[in-house]
C-alpha cells in the first residue's frame, strides 16, 4: 500500500470503541455514579493522544519557538508550525500565514473588531449580528460601535430560533453594513444558521463576513475556501483540545491591511524609540511567547479527530441528537426551547415548576452532567421570556444510552418536585 493511501484510510467509528479513548470518561462521580457527560457544548473531554502529546512536549522539546537555534527550540518550533498547517489543512485555508493562534474564540473575534473594526468602521456604518449570539460575538462589536461611531443592528428570529432570512435581505441591501458577524451554530439552541448564503448576500452588498465556529467545528467538515468567510473563528477545548488555544482564520488580503492587535516579542520586524515595523503574517498577530503546548495539544485533536470520516461522526451526532429530542419530547414537564430544521450539537428545555438550576443539581446527584443557565446568550433568554434553561450537548464519544441516563434521572427529578 502507497503512503498516500495509508494516510487517506480513516478509522472506523464506532461510540462505544471511542469512549475507550477518553480517559475521564471511566470517572466515577457522586456516590460513585458512572459519569454521563452532556456538556460538550462549554468543552469536550480530551482523547490520551492528546494528553499524550502536551505530556511530550513538556518532557522533551520544552523550549521557545523562534528566538534560538538550539536543538529544543528547534523541534518546538517544527512542532508548533506543524500545527498551524494541520489547523490549515483543517479548514481548507489556502496558506498557512491566514491562520493565527489565539487565546479562543473570543480573542479572535476581539482581534477582528479592534483591528479590522477599528481600521475601518466610521459613523454611519453598520455592524450586523443575529439574535443567535453568544456575548462573545456582541459585546466586542458593541464595543469597537462605540469607539468608532458606527451602529450595532441585529437580524431577527422565530420561535423556533430560526434567522429572518427576508429581514436579513433587507438590512444588508440598505448599503450600510460593513462588518456582519454570525455564529454558525447556536451555543444555546443548536440552531445551524444558513452561513453560505449569509456570506454570499453579505458580499454581494460589500460587507465583510466573520463566522463564530466555535460550536460547528467539532460537528461536522468546515471548508473556509469553500464558504469564502473573510474571518473564522473556533476554540480548540470545543474540539477535544486544550483550553487556552484558539484559531483565527483571515483571508491574508484583510490580514494584511489591518493592524497589528497586540505588540511584543515576534510580531516585529524591527524597533528603534522612533518606530517600530511588523513581522509577516501570521507572526504579526502573535504576540509574546504562544501556547505552545495548547497549539501542539490542537494539533493532536486535530489528527485525532481526522483519522475518522467526518460525516460519518455527524451522521452519529444526529442520530443521538434527535433521539434526545425525541425522548424529552415524551415528557409532558419538559418543554423543548427552539425548534430549528438545521440543528447540531445541543437541545435547551425547561421543566414546569423546576429551576434549570436545580434540575442540573438534581441530575448531577446521578452522574449527568449538564449545562444550566443562561449560555452566555442573554438576548435568546429574554427573546423567549425565560431566565435559564437545561442544555444537554453531545460529542462523539456520546450514545444513545446517555440520553437513557439524563432522560431517567430528569424523570426522577421531575418526580421530585411534584
Amino acid at each position: 500500500m502507497s503512503s498516500t493511501l495509508f494516510r487517506e484510510q480513516k478509522r472506523a467509528f464506532c461510540a462505544e470503541e471511542v469512549r475507550a479513548d477518553f480517559p475521564i470518561l471511566d470517572t466515577c462521580v457522586r456516590q460513585n455514579k458512572p459519569l454521563v457527560y452532556l456538556d460538550n457544548a462549554a468543552t469536550t473531554q480530551k482523547p490520551t493522544a492528546v494528553i499524550e502529546a502536551i505530556d511530550d512536549y513538556y518532557r522533551r522539546n520544552n523550549a521557545n519557538i523562534h528566538r534560538a537555534v538550539h536543538h529544543l527550540s528547534e523541534r518546538a518550533t517544527i512542532a508548533y508550525d506543524a500545527a498551524r498547517e494541520k489547523v490549515r489543512g483543517f479548514l481548507g485555508a489556502r496558506s498557512a500565514t491566514e491562520i493565527i493562534f489565539t487565546r479562543g474564540t473570543t480573542e479572535s473575534i476581539n482581534l477582528v473588531a479592534s483591528s479590522y473594526g477599528g481600521s475601518t468602521l466610521k459613523p454611519g456604518d453598520t455592524i450586523l449580528v443575529s439574535f443567535l449570539e453568544h456575548h462573545s460575538n456582541i459585546v466586542p462589536w458593541q464595543l469597537i460601535a462605540q469607539r468608532t461611531g458606527a451602529s450595532l443592528q441585529v437580524i431577527p428570529m422565530d420561535n423556533r430560533g430560526v434567522l429572518d432570512m427576508e429581514a436579513a435581505r433587507q438590512q444588508l441591501a440598505s448599503g450600510t453594513v460593513k462588518i456582519l458577524a454570525i455564529t454558525h451554530v447556536s451555543n444555546a439552541l443548536g440552531t445551524v444558521n444558513p452561513v453560505s448564503d449569509l456570506i454570499k448576500l453579505a458580499h454581494q452588498h460589500g460587507a465583510v463576513v466573520l463566522v463564530d465556529g466555535a460550536q460547528a467545528v467539532q460537528h461536522f467538515p468546515v471548508d473556509v475556501s469553500e464558504l469564502d468567510a473573510d474571518f473564522y473563528a473556533f476554540s480548540g477545548h470545543k474540539i477535544y483540545g486544550p483550553t487556552g488555544i484558539g484559531v483565527l482564520y483571515g483571508k491574508e488580503k484583510l490580514l494584511e491591511s489591518m493592524p497589528p492587535y497586540q505588540g511584543g516579542g515576534d510580531m516585529i520586524s524591527s524597533v528603534t524609540f522612533e518606530k517600530s515595523t511588523w513581522n509577516e503574517l501570521p507572526s504579526k498577530f502573535e504576540a509574546g511567547t504562544p501556547d505552545i503546548a495548547g497549539a501542539i495539544g490542537l494539533g493532536a485533536a486535530l489528527d485525532y479527530l481526522t483519522a475518522f470520516d467526518l460525516q460519518e461522526i455527524a451522521a452519529h451526532e444526529l442520530d443521538i441528537l434527535q433521539y434526545c429530542i425525541d425522548r424529552l419530547s415524551e415528557l409532558p414537564a419538559v418543554q423543548l426551547i427552539g425548534n430549528a430544521p438545521a440543528r447540531a450539537g445541543a437541545v435547551s428545555f425547561v421543566v414546569d415548576g423546576v429551576h434549570p438550576h436545580d434540575i442540573g443539581t438534581f441530575l448531577d446527584r446521578d452522574g449527568v452532567a449538564i449545562r444550566t443557565g443562561h449560555h452566555c446568550a442573554q438576548p435568546i433568554m429574554d427573546f423567549f421570556q425565560i431566565a435559564a434553561t437545561a442544555r444537554a450537548s453531545f460529542a462523539l464519544y456520546n450514545s444513545r444510552s446517555d440520553v437513557d441516563a439524563l432522560c431517567e434521572s430528569l424523570k426522577r427529578t421531575i418526580t421530585l418536585f411534584s
